[in-house]
């Protein structure tokens, strides 16, 4: 509980994304588990904005989890199943999917919500040549194991998925993975190269993929358990169910999420600082206050600081620019101490991958530095040793104003070196970025935008070479033809 001590408050909140600050510093008493502690209000506010900004993870995994979870049995088109079960996607989207952004038209998905309290699970996955991803993610969404191809080889590999407590002998011919926290997001991608390729040669690879518990491995009596479905989650969007939560709600949410998923070594600074405003791993929060400027900012602090995430992402940050595409080589996937960039990441497009494991430019702006806008046509040219470095492929997707997939005529909504592109006589690529079919060009090379309004273009890098992630490879500037 936490009580106004000096009526006299004068605080301004000016950014708690950014910065925070005060015009004046008050005391306030916090009750903690350890007693009364006076802090200023200045401090208060600031340690607020850090730990929301914090536990966005915690609670958005956790919103996520349920969602994603709230089902009978796995569901074999969306990648949805219960707790502790395994889930695959076995179709490429289209113009008319609408539930998740950018979604791509690469690979098929495979998840799992893992809950380690209990005892381990095992993943059991096929020898394949094909290139895949499978990736885990801690309950704060950092990648704590990338396994693949790049790391782990092509040969069938069994791995024993632990909690940080868990202190039991290894199986034979198991490779052993502990994870952080005994919340996990377990989420996988397969390379598809075609319709055809994805209900034959991926779907095969997809059912010899194995989630069970330690105890049940190598019992083929087992059966998994019928998943339970409430109502309070049936339509629960989880970005949208984050901004809704009150201060209140949201940290003691948080709260109880620290107890089986505790911070790190290297949270222990905020964890001191959370602990000053008597937010404790499993212990009721409760604050409350009659000054009315404070228990205005308070109340407001949700959604002052979604505002700015979404300001954030309606104008990025032109500087960062490399030929008109923003690349992000690092702070993805893993993000250490940097709980904002954590925070905004997430608000973005939860279960980001480390850059080793794909790299995902995107552009707006042509070479004029104009927005992308369908009634105009574009190129892209690639010279021969410009082409894109992958150890895996590569591909480029347009999207609508509202990130989406564009319909039209050919059901073409992506390009890549999968697809039978047409190479110049000298080795060199281009690529035609227009809404209406070409003419005079490779129809092989054509990739179909909006008629109307602005776009956007997402690149993306399976398995980037060197080059890539050192940045001394560069996309070129898309370019409008006159």
């Amino acid at each position: 509980m936490l009580r106004q001590k000096d009526l006299l408050c004068k605080i301004l909140l000016v950014s708690t994304f950014f910065f925070l600050s005060a015009c004046q510093s008050e005391t306030t008493i916090v009750q903690t588990a350890n007693g009364e502690e006076e802090i200023s209000t200045d401090e208060l506010l600031k340690i607020m904005g850090e730990t929301y900004l914090y536990g966005y993870p915690l609670v958005l995994m956790d919103l996520t989890q349920k969602a994603a979870t709230n089902i009978e049995k796995p569901h074999r088109m969306v990648a949805r199943s219960p707790i502790n079960q395994l889930g695959h996607n076995r179709s490429f989207p289209d113009h008319t999917m609408r539930t998740v952004v950018k979604p791509n038209v690469d690979t098929y998905y495979s998840s799992a919500w893992l809950d380690l309290e209990k005892e381990p699970l095992v993943m059991s996955m096929p020898a394949t040549e094909r290139y895949y991803l499978l990736q885990l993610m801690d309950a704060y969404s950092n990648v704590f194991s990338s396994l693949g191809p790049r790391t782990t080889g092509t040969t069938a590999q069994i791995f024993l998925i632990v909690g940080p407590n868990w202190k039991g002998e290894t199986p034979e011919g198991m490779q052993l993975i502990q994870s952080p926290t005994e919340l996990v997001w377990f989420l996988g991608r397969i390379q598809v190269n075609s319709q055809k390729d994805g209900a034959t040669t991926v779907k095969a690879i997809q059912d010899e993929m194995q989630l069970v518990p330690l105890s049940a491995f190598g019992d083929a009596n087992y059966r998994p358990p019928v998943g339970v479905v409430t109502e309070k989650y049936a339509k629960t969007v989880p970005v949208k169910a984050i901004q809704d939560m009150d201060v209140k709600t949201y940290f003691n949410r948080m709260a109880q999420m620290l107890v089986k998923n505790p911070p790190k070594t290297a949270d222990s600074s905020i964890v001191k600082s959370m602990a000053k405003i008597g937010l404790v791993a499993g212990q009721p929060f409760e604050i409350s206050t009659d000054n009315f400027i404070l228990k205005t900012k308070l109340s407001q602090l949700p959604a002052f600081i979604h505002k700015r995430m979404n300001a954030r992402k309606a104008s990025p940050d032109t500087s960062i620019l490399t030929n008109g595409w923003r690349v992000l080589y690092d702070g993805i996937g893993t993000y250490g101490t940097d709980y904002a960039r954590r925070a905004y990441i997430d608000f973005i497009g939860l279960g980001a991958n480390i850059p080793e494991d794909a790299v995902y430019p995107s552009c707006v702006f042509d070479v004029n530095g104009n927005r992308l806008d369908g009634q105009k046509k574009y190129h892209i040219h690639f010279d021969k040793d410009q082409l894109p470095p992958v150890n895996a492929f590569w591909s480029l997707t347009a999207y609508n104003a509202d990130d989406f997939l564009v319909e039209n005529e050919i059901n073409r909504f992506a390009l890549g070196d999968r697809d039978d592109l047409k190479y110049n006589a000298d080795g060199s690529l281009d690529l035609y970025i227009q809404a209406e079919k070409p003419a005079q060009v490779p129809f092989e090379n054509w990739l179909p935008v909006p008629k109307t309004g602005v776009f956007t273009l997402t690149f993306r890098l399976y398995w980037p070479k060197q080059e890539v992630l050192d940045g001394k490879w560069a996309i070129p500037f898309v370019v409008p033809v006159e």
